[in-house]
């Protein structure tokens, strides 16, 4: 009986590349046995790892070679020399005894084997190279195409177990929160992210394969473990749990980016089976490039998460704008201007200047931080004074009181806020402030000297509900200036670390004050701001940044 070229492998081969039939092309090495056989004066064979006689087809051209299914077992006087690929035998010359074969026969024969054997070791090396180069170029491909981690390491899955004609795996990673050096407990915490060919009970098994974890810490410090037998090897922690699983051989990797273990890839077969360093080669570049990939998406989202982030900071400046007073307000005998600079899109520095009830209400504060938190926390503070100052008749002391009472009821214990709130009545020229542990205002006079430093009040607001504030009135007299002001303008630095400060801040209004002619409050505002960006330069601000400006006019 006979086994024609092209048919399915005969029983034995288990992997392509087992076999010399996944080798044989034209029939060129049956023949050349045959030629060999007439120059020796005996028959020389070529036979598959089954020990089947491969011999050349001539009936069909199509199928230049074919076995013979019931060949003689080679006697004891018969030369059998293996043929080799890579660590497997995947055939065999057999060199049958004969009286008439020269001397030199039996040499031929095993440097024949010897050349066929070589062939087929570069001939396994370049499949297996050409495999790798596919495989990652398929997986590049699709990471280009989908940009989705978990489709790659499914994929990559697939493909390992494929390539590698193994029976299952599974891939797991690490949390992106718990991601550390090797060494303490954190492979408990890897999260199944792709399998084929297991069942749940093992996968979501909390019992680890190896003894201490020992597998999962090799991987993730970079070695490829292999195990050829599982229920033998003294490494397994419940060997009788592998058998049930139906698996026998294993093969892991880790997923390592940049010396940073993510993940682990880990194979099994379902026969014994031991590995070529092409092999383990093969699945540490599938899984580097897997890390790639893993690491890829997630800077993938994390960038669309900051757009996102953008977008609503975005919103949520604009709706901070349009909290801040949109134009000031205007009275005969007095002036207002006001510049506020948010050191990130939004911040949690404050103002408003507001006539109601026949009075001009001044209001300027700083919430504890900055960004969206502490934006967020100035608009409940500002709300809670507009509501508390609404009805007109309350003092400045009693409105800080009442927002401080709010804040202390809706706040956590290290929120807090600092604020200076005042009533001016322009008519008979008189503020009225309370200061909740702000940076004091400044009132100086026509000639630039410093009349007042308007620091009454108490602490800040969102501390302590039961908090008593104090308030105090000024007089305001023709040519008068009130300066009122975060520390964010204080506390600018310029490159040797040393702070604007709170004299320099004076200094800048006193020269504005005293120029010729009389500035604006407005100019006022930008005198001061030229001096802040002479003295800090081109660094950048850590806080936010508001000043406010008052000018009284001159009778």
């Amino acid at each position: 009986m006979t086994r024609a070229a092209g048919e399915p492998a005969p029983a034995g081969a288990t992997r392509r590349g087992d076999s010399i039939h996944d080798f044989l092309t034209d029939g060129s090495l049956a023949r050349l046995c045959e030629t060999l056989s007439a120059l020796a004066s005996c028959p020389i064979e070529l036979h598959d790892e089954n020990g089947r006689h491969i011999v050349p087809n001539e009936a069909d051209l199509s199928r230049p070679w074919r076995v013979v299914e019931h060949t003689p077992e080679p006697e004891p006087a018969d030369q059998a020399i293996p043929i080799v690929a890579g660590d497997r035998v995947v055939g065999r010359l057999v060199r049958r005894h004969s009286a008439d074969a020269p001397a030199h026969a039996s040499a031929a024969v095993g440097y024949l084997a010897m050349v066929v054997s070589e062939l087929l070791e570069q001939e396994t090396a370049l499949r297996e190279r050409v495999e790798e180069v596919e495989l990652m170029h398929r997986l590049g491909s699709m990471l280009v195409r989908t940009g989705d981690a978990d489709d790659v390491l499914r994929e990559s899955l697939r493909s390992a177990i494929e390539v590698l004609d193994l029976d299952a795996g599974s891939v797991v990673l690490f949390t992106e929160m718990e991601e550390e050096t090797v060494g303490g407990d954190l492979e408990n915490n890897l999260v199944l992210k792709a399998s084929q060919g297991l069942s749940e009970e093992w996968l979501y098994s909390p019992i680890p394969l190896s003894r201490g974890r020992l597998f999962d810490r090799l991987v993730l410090s970079g070695e490829v473990v292999e195990v050829p037998d599982l229920p033998a090897d003294p490494r397994v922690l419940q060997p009788e749990r592998a058998r049930r699983e139906g698996l026998v051989s294993f093969l892991s990797a880790g997923l390592v980016f940049r010396g940073r273990p993510i993940g682990a890839f880990r194979l099994y077969a379902r026969s014994p089976r031991t590995f070529t360093d092409q092999e383990k080669r093969l699945l540490r570049s599938v899984a580097e490039h897997s890390a790639v990939a893993v690491e890829q998406a997630r800077l993938l989202a994390l960038r669309e998460e900051e757009r996102r982030m953008q977008r609503q900071l975005a919103l949520a400046a604009d709706v901070q704008r349009r909290m801040m007073p949109a134009a000031l307000p205007e009275a005969p005998g007095y002036e207002f201007a006001a510049r506020y600079i948010p050191s990130e899109v939004v911040g949690g520095d404050f103002y408003d200047i507001v006539r109601h009830a026949g009075r001009i209400e001044l209001l300027i504060g700083d919430v504890v931080g900055h960004g969206i938190a502490a934006a967020l926390m100035m608009a409940s503070v500002r709300g809670s004074l507009r509501a508390f100052a609404d009805s007109g008749r309350r003092t400045v002391e009693e409105v800080v009181g009442r927002v401080n009472r709010a804040m202390c009821r809706d706040t956590l214990q290290n929120e807090f806020a600092t604020l200076w709130y005042a009533h001016v009545d322009p008519d008979r020229r008189v503020l009225r402030y309370c200061s909740a542990g702000h940076e004091p205002p400044v009132l100086l006079s026509a000639d630039g000297s410093v009349r007042r430093v308007l620091d009454a009040g108490g602490m800040v607001v969102g501390v302590e509900p039961t908090h008593f504030y104090d308030s105090a009135e000024v007089e305001l007299l023709p040519g008068d200036v009130l300066v009122a002001f975060t520390d964010g303008l204080t506390e600018r630095q310029n490159f040797q670390r040393r702070a604007f400060g709170r004299a320099r801040l004076i200094e800048a209004v006193q020269r504005a004050v005293r120029s010729e002619p009389a500035p604006t409050a407005s100019e006022i505002i930008e005198h001061v701001f030229w001096s802040i960006r002479q003295f800090a330069g081109l660094q950048s601000t850590r806080d936010d940044e508001t000043l406010m400006v008052v000018r009284v006019g001159e009778d």
